[in-house]
């Protein structure tokens, strides 16, 4: 007969391990960044939201993220409900295909995009060739260059979310639609992306927490005007060697995360809730697709 403290043997180790992995050393920043010299101050937050460049690196940083994450959604999502629709063995073969460029390092797939994307790169020359004229389009050291390289890195995140929110659909709602006679637009629009809407919200949610601490990529792809949030880190530990300001930029990105992590989910509660109700009323009433 099983124990009531086996619960605590199975999540213990995990609890006492995130602890000190994560709670401990986000405590010591909070603190850090409350704390100077001369005892406890907020000299770094009025410092921070009274600075240009961290006003600026701020709204670079969302702006970057969020195209970034909306990309990785438009290129992911296809691949996700392609795999959704193939046999679990092809399904399988498709998604270590999926993870094989994840295996690779983010620093080896920076440089590689500089090959790539370079005034002389194979970007470029196959264009040169392709319109037989000279084609230098500026693709790298700047935000175009930054959100690619996300990009790329970001897909996985994008697909295997959606691709899990896809597969728990049941199935007999299509058999159902196509015998009503719906088409295949008809279908998407009402069945799949509503019934999809949390695996969505989940994966870009996490994809855009991801990119706002992207420091590689921005580094070696983006010029001086697509430095983010974690550049401007670097910055004050590395060259300034000032604790407290990288301490406080920690907090405030943590805080804007927190609220927007909270408002993504409120949004996917009421629309979950929405797409329930509505099939509710419209199949009592007429049928989803009378």
């Amino acid at each position: 007969m099983k124990s009531r403290h086996d619960g605590l043997l199975y999540v213990g180790p995990a609890t006492v391990f995130l602890f000190f992995v994560m709670l401990v050393p986000l405590a010591y920043v909070v603190y850090t960044s409350f704390w100077a010299a001369g005892g406890p101050t907020i000299a770094a937050y009025h410092r921070l939201l009274a600075s240009e460049l961290f006003l600026r690196t701020l709204w670079s940083t969302f702006e970057i993220s969020v195209s970034a994450a909306a990309a990785s959604m438009l290129l992911g999502y296809p691949i996700a409900l392609h795999l959704a629709r193939q046999s679990p063995r092809k399904r399988a073969i498709y998604m270590v295909l999926v993870l094989v460029p994840f295996w690779t390092s983010i620093l080896v797939k920076s440089y590689a995009f500089t090959v790539l994307l370079g005034r002389d790169g194979l970007v470029n020359h196959a264009l040169s060739v392709l319109f037989h004229t000279q084609v230098q389009l500026p693709m790298l050291f700047n935000r175009f260059g930054v959100i690619v390289g996300m990009t790329n890195y970001l897909i996985p995140f994008i697909v295997f979310p959606v691709l899990a929110s896809l597969l728990a659909i049941d199935r007999s709602l299509y058999l159902a639609s196509e015998i009503a006679g719906a088409k295949p637009p008809r279908i998407f629009f009402q069945i799949t992306l509503p019934l999809s809407l949390p695996g969505v919200v989940s994966a870009g949610l996490s994809t855009t927490v991801m990119s706002l601490g992207f420091f590689v990529i921005p580094a070696l792809l983006g010029g001086r005007k697509d430095a983010m949030m974690s550049n401007l880190v670097d910055f004050y530990t590395r060259e300034a060697l000032d604790w407290n300001m990288a301490s406080a930029i920690g907090v405030i990105l943590l805080g804007i995360v927190t609220l927007a992590a909270l408002g993504a989910d409120w949004f996917r509660r009421r629309s979950t809730r929405r797409v329930a109700t509505n099939s509710a009323e419209s199949g009592t009433k007429q049928g989803v697709f009378a």
